[in-house]
């Protein structure tokens, strides 16, 4: 199952300010034990991290925590990410905004069966439409949108995400069926959520779930991406730690209830995770895990229910197991890790408390430490860097808009500079350890500079390869560069994309030196 409409991403909303304050909130985080204490075999647990690392490059773990009975019995994550620190989620956001949907709710700013033109009548087309398709408009539930069920014939985001008036473009596209009738995966349903609890709330997403939901819980800092108009883009957008997604885990196991307290309406997750849509209905065969039904902005699976997020990005309910999973990662194919899972720690779950098993939870611990990113091999230097040092490369016209760029030589690190679309991007590259530094948002308006890790290093006598890392997204880009006499050939590749991971080759020539 891909999720291409996560890629519509446009403006963003810095949420560091309300995030950060989250260490002093109250909640705190989970209480921690040993996996045995839990029932739990930590050889199990080990031979799950094992699997989930163990992939190609392109199938790479990011982090993960596991609870079982209310306690993180597995955490870790392959450096330099980590549980504590925030990670793109995709759609695994559509949870988040169902969860304020409900919260809304609750507090009688609308209804599940409210109309949607009648929340958002600012919006409503007053043109352009058939006096049927205005008629089915006019039937457009809160509910609907939830379910996905909209009544759109094929997913409308492409549509709608261009636009400056998402909610506007959304409630003018045609709807081809009865609203409540026919699911089609719809990220620009949930952007119309988003923008429906803010418009009520009088406050962005994150500002409204802050004391409701985030402080209880203890969240560590958080973002979330804004459409044109200003509101959370709800559908994806959402940044956050796995430590954090996983008591939001716990929390939705527990039926909305924190230490004691009550978070979300009661029957509020019964409800929620409910196959509102029932099983079949979206593509896959009987085994896939995008088979079993949907529920509002939630995937039922084999076992228990989840939110889930392009590339990877999990958080896994499984009361018959009183287990959580939340998990950040890199992978093109989403139903590897949920096969590892499924196979390695279901099983591992038994009733009662097991031996303390020294091995296996040193077992473990070794699974957890052996996760490290690797970096090409090669030379700090070639013969040809002195050729190069200093020197523009001038392109050739190509896709990417890069018209120039340049390599300054050091002896720890390079200095790459790059004009892209008449934007200057300068980066510093490691050769031994890479350098950490920050790149321009990739998307107008994302919260502030991208952090990432770099390093370069020259694989054969005429061959450069440079790779720069998201430190809190899942992409990798790797350029490989050669070199003949005056002429440069730059290929750029991706480890996951929603488009192609092999980029077009740029080619161009030394310009003379000054």
């Amino acid at each position: 199952m891909t999720h291409a409409d996560d890629a519509g991403r446009h403006l963003a909303q810095d949420g560091t300010q309300d995030g950060k304050q989250a260490g002093t909130a109250a909640g705190g985080a989970l209480p921690r034990s040993t996996p045995e204490e839990q029932g739990v075999d930590p050889r199990a647990l080990a031979a799950l991290v094992a699997t989930l690392a163990g992939g190609p490059p392109e199938q790479e773990l990011r982090s993960l925590v596991v609870v079982r009975h209310g306690h993180v019995v597995a955490e870790g994550g392959r450096a330099p990410y980590a549980t504590d620190r925030p990670h793109a989620l995709y759609s695994l956001s559509k949870t988040f905004t169902a969860t304020a949907v409900g919260l809304a709710v609750d507090e009688g700013l609308f209804g599940l069966d409210d109309l949607v033109v009648d929340l958002a009548p600012q919006d409503a087309p007053t043109s352009g439409l058939s006096d049927e398709e205005r008629a089915r408009l006019g039937r457009l539930t809160v509910r609907d949108l939830l379910t996905m069920r909209s009544g759109h014939d094929t997913d409308p985001s492409e549509a709608v995400f261009p636009a400056h008036r998402w909610v506007a473009r959304f409630l003018e596209l045609p709807l081809a069926h009865e609203p409540g009738t026919h699911f089609v995966y719809n990220t620009a349903a949930t952007a119309v959520l988003a923008a429906l609890v803010e418009r009520a709330a009088g406050v962005g997403l994150l500002e409204y779930l802050r004391p409701r939901l985030l402080d209880p819980l203890g969240f560590g800092p958080a973002t979330w991406e804004l459409s044109p108009e200003g509101h959370a883009t709800g559908g994806f957008g959402l940044s956050a730690g796995m430590r954090d997604v996983a008591s939001f885990g716990e929390l939705l196991l527990r039926d909305g209830v924190h230490r004691g307290q009550r978070l979300l309406p009661e029957g509020w997750v019964a409800l929620a995770s409910q196959a509102h849509v029932p099983p079949g209905t979206a593509p896959g065969d009987e085994r896939s895990d995008w088979a079993q039904g949907y529920g509002f902005q939630m995937w039922r699976s084999r076992h228990g229910y989840r939110g889930d997020g392009a590339f990877g990005q999990y958080c896994l309910v499984l009361p018959e197991h009183d287990v959580v999973v939340a998990m950040s990662s890199a992978v093109r194919d989403l139903q590897v890790p949920l096969d590892a899972v499924w196979e390695h720690l279901l099983p591992a779950c038994g009733d009662a408390p097991l031996a303390p098993d020294d091995d296996g939870r040193a077992a473990l611990a070794d699974a957890f430490a052996g996760l490290r990113v690797t970096w090409p091999q090669g030379e700090p230097t070639s013969p040809l860097a002195a050729r190069l040092d200093g020197r523009r490369v001038l392109f050739d016209p190509n896709p990417l808009g890069v018209t120039h760029a340049s390599v300054t030589v050091g002896d720890e690190s390079d200095r790459i500079d790059v004009r892209l679309e008449s934007e200057p991007v300068a980066l510093s590259v490691g050769h031994g350890e890479p350098v950490v530094g920050e790149l321009p948002p990739r998307y107008p308006g994302m919260p502030g500079p991208e952090p990432v890790a770099a390093h370069a290093v020259w694989t054969a006598r005429d061959e450069y390869v440079v790779t720069v890392r998201a430190l809190e997204d899942t992409p990798v880009l790797t350029v490989t560069v050669r070199v003949t006499g005056d002429v440069v050939e730059a290929t750029p590749t991706l480890n996951v994309s929603f488009g192609p991971t092999e980029l077009a080759t740029l080619r161009g020539v030394l310009a003379e030196r000054a």
